[in-house]
This record gives structure tokens, sequence and C-alpha cells, in this order.
């Protein structure tokens, strides 16, 4: 006629119950960390899949050697775009798929190009949005009035051994046509290149 629980004492009986809220509660905190954790793994997961290489997109990168074949998908199975004929081009990576990686140039022109194509050694342009006939001045110091080495061309190349988010310390080389070749080094202000980001710092 009774159950078993009937015959316990009154103090065992809240017991058993408290004993149960308490092991449900564990349970559905288990579960909890559990989908937490899932959730965590499944987010790595897909940014390891977005992301191979884990460095931060987009990022500015240069072409490792020439010729060097832009093509319009991650593969080699993909067709020519055009064809980088200088190594040291600068080229901004902004996505990525396993070992390619897909590239925009300073006209925003964009395609694919496989991992070891690329270098991580900076380089820019000059300028490149400003009007053919115009100079920018690579200045000694980072000031205005520190004086000009050399006035550089919009799209003239430079390499980027320094970024403060004002300036940047580069060198210039020029090939003139019979002479022999001239480099320069100075300072060129942040804003005025196409291959660093604005406030970027990097030495």
């Amino acid at each position: 006629m009774f159950g078993q629980d009937h015959f316990l004492p009154p103090s065992r009986r809240p017991l058993q119950r408290e004993s149960t809220a308490v092991i449900r509660a564990l349970v559905l905190v288990a579960i909890l960390v559990v989908a937490g954790l899932l959730a965590t793994f499944g987010a790595t997961l897909s940014f390891a899949a977005d992301n191979p290489s884990g460095l931060p997109l987009p990022r500015f990168v240069t072409t490792r050697s020439s010729p060097v074949n832009v093509r319009i998908g991650p593969g080699t199975k993909y067709g020519v775009a055009w064809v980088y004929v200088k190594a040291g081009t600068p080229v901004e990576i902004i996505q990525e798929y396993d070992t390619w990686r897909k590239i925009r140039d300073a006209d925003g022109a964009e395609g694919w190009l496989h991992q070891n194509l690329l270098q991580g050694k900076r380089a820019g342009l000059v300028a490149p949005w400003k009007a053919h006939g115009e100079t920018i001045g690579l200045y000694k110091s980072r000031a205005t009035d520190s004086g000009v080495r050399a006035w550089l061309p919009p799209k003239f190349r430079v390499d980027i051994a320094e970024c403060d988010g004002v300036w940047c310390g580069v060198t210039a080389s020029a090939h003139p046509a019979g002479g022999s070749a001239q480099t320069y080094s100075g300072f060129l202000p942040q804003v005025e290149l196409w291959g660093v980001y604005r406030d970027e710092a990097f030495d």
C-alpha cells in the first residue's frame, strides 16, 4: 500500500529531493560548458578555414620573384589575369584560401597568388592617386623643413624600412637611362604612400 519512501524518516526525504535538484543543476552546468566549448571550437575551426595563415587580414606584402602570374582563382587550373614582371611589387592580401592569397594592387585590380610567390618585405608606391607631373618630397628627417633629398613622382616604388604612424623611412632607387643607379634614403609622409596603412607603425 505504501511506497518504500513512506517509511523513511522525515529528515531524509527532503534531503533526497535536494540531492536530485543539485545533480540536475550540475548536469545543466556541464551541458552549458560543453556547448560553450563546442561553439568556441567551431569558431576556431571557422577562423582557421577562413584565415589559414593566422596572420591579420588585410595586410601588405610584396611579390617574391618575377615574372609572377596572377590568376583569376585560387589554383593553377584558373587562367592568368595578368603578370608582374618585377619582383618586390607591393600588393595587399585581402583573402586567404588554403595556400592561395587573394591580392589587390594599387590600381584596385584583384587576383590570386600562391603564398610562395609572396614575402613579408614591405614596399610602397608614392601617392599613385596624384596626377602625372606632381611630385612628393623625400625629406632628410621627419619634418617638412628638414630639406628634400629627392622629388619623387606618383607611383614611384620605394622600399619601406619603418613607419611610426606619421612618417615612413624609405629608400628610393632610380635607374636613369644611360646613367648609374642612384639611391636616396629619407622620410615620406605616411599618408603619401600606398603599401602601408594610416597610423600603422612597424620597424
